[in-house]
């Protein structure tokens, strides 16, 4: 997003490619029961409905696959911005895909970021995955009803990480939102989880609702965050670690959480991801905000970031020359 938009755009764009992204979960919730109904009496039609299923996302994956190749292109004519003029004045030979993974994790925020986020977006990915067998537990028979519960999450989700988004680009105030966010994330699940067997389905799609509106809504705050105190290094590098950490916890969650709601009950596997969370709000609140990338925007050129052009670099030192001018000045006054 920060190579086709400004500062004053960039989070929202962020925020609706999430959005899009979101769509396909939904979608993903909504069809699979209509298109596989529960048909145990007939595993041959139950295989031929699958078959159905799956050739469908084949055919539609690969004519994304083709329109990706035909219509994407790989920047502007001119950069959005001053970060992004910036980072293209860079010699190409000097961009490091190994160096850049090194200087990442060398980075303590960006770290602490990395586990944060991959903590917030798996216990997501792991309550989409085991909703139906929660809702099945205590609502039985109502397999279409927890696909529409999971719609209902994602949906809120995709308002949430727009209002996420524009907020951001008005405010610039990434720790402080992340932060919110998480925390709300965090008494959204616990809402969730001690709401879930008081047997009314309208309280479970209203506590759902909410919690995806603000998980998902963290989703483009972590990226959009981690692009801020990791600049200059590749938006696409740092983007990349957070979905691997995301896969990652994602992986063990839905494991562990699975096992805990088949063995003892649905508020056991939650409550465990609820104590993860928890964690994970600690770690947010230790991170440090550099606004790297906003500080270049808005000409406060910070001397940490290594990726300045030569010009930057004169300009830097002829202003700390005038400040100590007008201190010298000021002394003999």
């Amino acid at each position: 997003a920060s190579v086709w938009f400004g500062p004053t755009e960039v989070s929202t764009a962020c925020a609706v490619a999430v959005l899009g992204n979101q769509l396909g979960t939904a979608i993903g919730f909504l069809l699979p029961p209509v298109l596989v109904p529960n048909t145990p009496n007939d595993i041959n039609l139950m295989a031929h409905n699958i078959s159905i299923m799956f050739y469908g996302t084949a055919i539609v994956s690969t004519l994304l696959f083709f329109l990706t190749g035909v219509v994407f292109e790989e920047k502007p004519k001119y950069p959005p911005s001053h970060s992004q003029a910036v980072l293209q004045t860079m010699p190409p030979e000097d961009y490091s895909y190994k160096q850049s993974i090194i200087n990442l994790f060398k980075n303590i925020p960006f770290v602490l970021l990395l586990i944060s986020y991959g903590i917030m977006t798996g216990a997501f990915y792991s309550v989409s995955t085991l909703l139906n067998q929660m809702i099945v537990t205590h609502y039985e028979g109502e397999e279409v009803n927890a696909g529409r519960i999971g719609l209902t999450l994602v949906v809120a989700g995709m308002v949430g990480s727009i209002i996420c988004g524009l907020w951001l680009d008005y405010t610039k105030t990434y720790k402080q939102t992340t932060l919110i966010v998480y925390i709300l994330s965090f008494i959204g699940l616990l809402v969730f989880t001690f709401t879930l067997d008081l047997g009314y389905l309208i309280v479970v799609f209203v506590t759902g609702g909410v919690l995806g509106f603000f998980m998902t809504g963290y989703l483009p705050l972590g990226f959009e965050f981690a692009v801020e105190i990791t600049y200059p290094e590749s938006e696409g590098t740092s983007s990349g670690l957070l979905n691997a950490s995301a896969q990652i916890f994602g992986i063990v969650f839905t494991l562990v959480q699975g096992k805990l709601t088949t063995d003892y009950s649905p508020r056991a596997g939650n409550l465990f991801l609820c104590a993860w969370i928890f964690v994970g709000i600690i770690l947010t609140a230790l991170i440090k905000s550099d606004l790297r990338r906003h500080n270049v925007n808005s000409g406060i050129m910070n001397l940490d970031v290594k990726a300045v052009s030569g010009d930057s670099f004169t300009i830097t030192i002829l202003e700390c020359l005038a400040s100590i001018g007008v201190i010298i000045l000021t002394a003999k006054e």
